[in-house]
């Protein structure tokens, strides 16, 4: 038996169920402000009334359709490094979402879940400090699953139900969701983070591709060349290359 196998299950232990939540990150935070939480614990909203995406947008999700959790991580990593904790958990996530559908789907950067041209996901981490320590990476989650139609407004969303066209059982596919983000996690190390980057740039959608992308209120083509070890964007721009931190560019998809 190999030593990971012999260690007790941690993402998703416990797994709990919630019926309605304004938000899984919300929720989870609460428990963390009430007292110490386990490493791993998980919480799996049926309904969200107010869903928590990256830079204050929101998750839409009708009750029971999708993956909407959030599980408390305890990494053994200092600040600096959360780049790598953000990796794994897009990592693994893309692992779960390729096993269903295919080879086509790719992580945009940083840490949304693609398929083709279309989003199926996404992740929000929002970190808990005490004092310069890193306590605990809220880690929220949100995979359309069986959604059939989208709200108006949306660019280009898609769901699994979309792709293959059947429906899934979203508590089961959650739970194999926390099993393939337990098997990064549970190898979350600074020595596999240079074998992890070349990984998430071999899946990184639009990498060295040519695309649209806005910033600072200018539409150009550009092509992703890099990702440091910090997360941060190399966008070749004509005779130039960008270093980009998140939220400094867009990325322009067609509907």
């Amino acid at each position: 038996m190999s030593a990971i196998s012999k260690k007790r299950f941690v993402i998703g232990n416990p797994f709990q169920v919630l019926a309605s939540v304004d938000s899984t990150n919300n929720y989870a935070m609460a428990q963390v402000n009430a007292g110490p939480v386990a490493d791993g614990s998980t919480w799996f909203a049926m309904e969200q009334t107010a869903g928590k995406g990256q830079r204050g947008k929101q998750w839409h999700s009708a009750p029971g359709e999708n993956i909407m959790l959030t599980t408390v991580l305890q990494p053994a990593l200092t600040l600096q490094q959360q780049f790598m904790l953000s990796m794994a958990v897009a990592l693994g996530a893309y692992d779960f979402f390729s096993r269903y559908a295919g080879d086509e789907t790719r992580i945009k950067w940083s840490n949304d879940i693609y398929w083709r041209d279309r989003k199926a996901g996404g992740i929000l981490i929002e970190n808990v400090l005490r004092g310069s320590v890193w306590q605990y990476a809220i880690t929220g989650i949100g995979i359309n699953i069986n959604t059939s139609k989208f709200p108006e407004g949306l660019v280009n969303p898609v769901s699994l139900l979309q792709i293959t066209g059947r429906t899934w059982n979203s508590v089961e596919l959650a739970r194999a969701l926390c099993h393939c983000l337990e098997e990064r996690y549970s190898r979350l190390h600074p020595a596999v983070f240079d074998e992890w980057l070349e990984e998430y740039k071999s899946c990184l959608y639009r990498f060295n591709e040519p695309g649209l992308y806005k910033k600072d209120g200018e539409i150009f083509q550009g092509v992703i060349r890099d990702v440091l070890p910090d997360g941060r964007l190399c966008l070749e721009k004509g005779r130039e290359v960008l270093e980009l931190g998140f939220g400094e560019v867009e990325f322009v998809i067609a509907k």
